[in-house]
C-alpha cells in the first residue's frame, strides 16, 4: 500500500495508508501508517460556516477542553479531532484512533458468527436485550455495575461539552462507544457540535434519541422560527435515554401504543414526538409493552412490572421521572448531565454484589429493604449488612445528612471524596485523592473497616472518643459513630447494620 504524505493547516507532518479503512454517510476514514492516529476526508466539499466550525473545534474548543485543569482525563472520554488538512481538493481531519478496548475481543456467539470480532464497540449492541442474548459473546457483555460506569462516563462527557457551551446535536448510541468490560465510555464524532448562536446542528439526530419537540416540527422548514433543532436540551433527552437503556435494556418510549394503524411512518412521528409517553407512565398505563408481542430474546427486560426503572434506585429513579415524565415535553425541566453524575456517583455507593455466582449482571442495588434481594435473578442477602450513612460538617461539631449512603461488601474501598464532603470524585481529583483511603472486611461475621489512610479516623462516643490509627481497624455496629475527617467538608458516618 501506498504512504500519502501532507502537512495540516497548522503545519504538522502528517501521513496515511492510501486505503480506506472505514467509510461513514460523510467521511472515508484512513490509518495513519502505525495506526496511532486516523486522517478523515469529507466525502463531499464543505462551505465556509463548516469549516469555520472544525477551526473552531480542531482549536479553540479543543484547547478549552484540554488544556484546562484535568484535561488528560477527557482524552479517554472523547475521540476529538486535532487538526484539519487538505488533500486533492477535499477536506480532512486528523483524530486518534480508538482505545483497543473499544473493539470486540470475542465478538458474536458461535465462534464469531456474525464476524465482529475486531470491529468497534458501537453502543447498539449493548442498550438492547435482544441484540444481547441472541448475538454477543457473554464475555462482552460486562456487569451491571460496569453499565452504571458506562453511564457515569457519557454523563461527565457531555457535562463537560454543555460547560464549553457546545451542544453534540446527535448523541445516540451510534455515536457513543462503549465498553462493559471495563466500564468505559467514548463520545466520538464531535465535528457536528453544535454552537448556539454560532454554529447551527448539520443534522436533527439518530432515531430513537431525538428529542419529541424536534420530531414535532419537524416537517418545519429550517428558518421556522417555530421549528426546534438540536440544542443542549435534546442533547439532555438522548443522554437520559442512553442512561435508561444501557441498564434496562429497552427504550423508554417503544412500547405497544397505535396511533395511526394505517400509516407507519405518521405513526412514527407521533410515537416519538407530540403524543410521545413513557412506557413506564405512572398514571398513564397506555404505553405498556405488550409481552404477547415481546421477542423471548427480550425477556425479562420487556417486562416493565417484573423489573421496573425502580430498580436504578432513589437517585437514578427520580431523574427518569423528571426526564420521561416532567420533561418529555418539556425541555426546560429535563435533568442536567451534571444531575446525571451526581445521582450516578451516589448510586455507584448503593451497589450490591449478588451472591448468585451465576447471575448475569452480577449487582445491584440496594433497595432499602430489611429484606434486599437481586431484582435480576431474585437471589435473596443473606446475613448482616453495614450501611454507612454520610453526614457533613456544616459548622464545627454540626453535622447533616448528604441524602448520601455507602453499601459496605468485603473488599469495598473507601475513598478521600466519601471522608470529604468537599472532595468531588471526577477529572479535578489529584493522583493522591485516587488513592483509597481505607477498606471493609467481613471476617467471623463481624464487619471491619481497616484504616489505610485517614489520620483523623475517630469512634465517636459519648466522654470517650477513640483514634483509630492509620494501619488499624474497628469493628462496625449498629447506631456506631465514626468521624472521618476533622477538616472543612469533613464527614461523619453513623452505621446502620441491616440483618436478613
Amino acid at each position: 500500500m501506498s504512504i500519502v504524505r501532507c502537512k495540516t493547516f497548522d503545519g504538522q507532518e502528517i501521513a496515511f495508508v492510501d486505503e480506506v479503512i472505514g467509510s461513514g454517510a460523510m467521511k472515508d476514514v484512513y490509518f495513519s501508517p502505525d495506526r496511532s492516529y486516523v486522517v478523515c476526508f469529507y466525502k463531499t466539499p464543505q462551505d465556509f460556516q463548516a469549516r469555520e466550525r472544525l477551526q473552531m473545534i480542531t482549536g479553540r474548543y479543543r484547547e478549552s477542553i484540554f488544556s484546562q485543569v484535568g484535561g488528560d482525563y477527557w482524552k479517554n472520554l472523547f475521540c476529538w479531532p486535532t487538526a484539519m488538512l487538505e488533500h486533492q481538493g477535499k477536506l480532512g481531519l486528523v483524530a486518534p484512533t480508538y482505545a483497543k478496548h473499544f473493539f470486540f475481543e470475542y465478538g458474536s456467539r458461535d465462534g464469531d458468527k456474525l464476524s465482529i470480532k475486531g470491529k468497534e464497540k458501537e453502543g447498539k449492541w449493548f442498550a438492547a436485550a435482544n441484540l444481547r442474548k441472541r448475538h454477543l459473546d457473554p464475555r462482552e457483555l460486562g456487569t451491571w455495575l460496569n453499565h452504571l460506569k458506562i453511564c457515569l462516563m457519557l454523563s461527565r462527557a457531555v457535562r463537560r461539552m454543555h460547560f464549553a457551551g457546545l451542544a453534540h446535536s446527535d448523541l445516540s448510541y451510534k455515536n457513543v462507544l462503549v465498553d462493559p468490560s471495563q466500564g468505559m465510555a467514548c463520545v466520538i464524532d464531535v465535528d457536528g457540535l453544535v454552537v448556539p448562536g454560532k454554529f447551527p446542528p448539520d443534522v436533527v439526530g439518530t432515531p430513537d434519541f431525538i428529542a419529541p419537540e424536534v420530531v414535532r416540527t419537524s416537517h418545519l422548514a429550517k428558518d421556522d422560527p417555530k421549528r426546534c433543532l438540536p440544542r443542549r436540551e435534546t442533547d439532555l433527552h438522548a443522554l437520559s435515554v442512553l442512561i435508561y437503556m444501557y441498564l434496562l435494556y429497552r427504550h423508554p418510549l417503544r412500547g405497544g401504543k397505535v396511533h395511526d394503524v394505517d400509516d407507519e411512518a405518521r405513526d412514527e412521528i407521533l410515537t416519538m414526538g407530540e403524543k410521545a409517553l413513557f412506557i413506564e407512565h405512572p398514571t398513564d398505563a397506555s404505553n405498556r409493552i405488550k409481552l404477547k408481542n415481546a421477542k423471548p430474546t427480550e425477556l425479562p427486560w420487556a417486562d416493565t412490572a417484573k423489573l421496573p426503572y425502580t430498580l436504578t434506585g432513589p437517585y437514578l429513579t427520580k431523574l427518569f421521572k423528571r426526564a420521561f415524565i416532567d420533561g418529555l415535553h418539556d425541555p426546560q425541566a429535563r435533568p442536567s448531565a451534571n444531575d446525571w453524575e451526581t445521582a450516578l456517583v451516589k448510586t455507584v455507593d448503593l451497589i450490591q454484589p449478588c451472591l448468585n455466582p451465576a447471575c448475569e449482571q452480577k449487582w445491584y442495588v440496594f433497595d432499602n429493604s430489611t429484606k434486599p434481594k437481586c431484582p435480576f435473578c431474585g437471589t435473596p442477602f443473606q446475613g448482616k449488612l453495614p450501611v454507612l450513612n454520610l453526614y457533613s460538617a456544616r459548622a464545627k461539631g454540626n453535622f447533616r445528612p448528604d441524602d448520601h449512603r455507602l453499601m459496605v461488601w468485603s473488599g469495598q474501598s473507601l475513598f478521600q471524596w466519601h471522608a470529604n464532603s468537599l472532595i468531588a470524585p471526577n477529572e479535578k481529583l489529584s493522583e493522591t485523592q485516587k488513592k483509597r483511603v481505607g477498606y471493609f472486611q467481613q471476617h467471623n461475621g463481624a464487619w471491619w473497616l481497616v484504616n489505610e489512610g485517614l489520620p483523623d479516623l475517630t469512634e465517636i462516643v459519648e466522654g470517650n472518643n477513640t483514634p483509630i490509627p492509620i494501619r488499624d481497624k474497628v469493628a462496625l455496629k449498629d447506631g456506631q459513630k465514626l468521624l472521618l475527617d476533622k477538616n472543612d467538608g469533613g464527614r461523619l458516618v453513623i452505621v446502620q447494620m441491616v440483618e436478613a
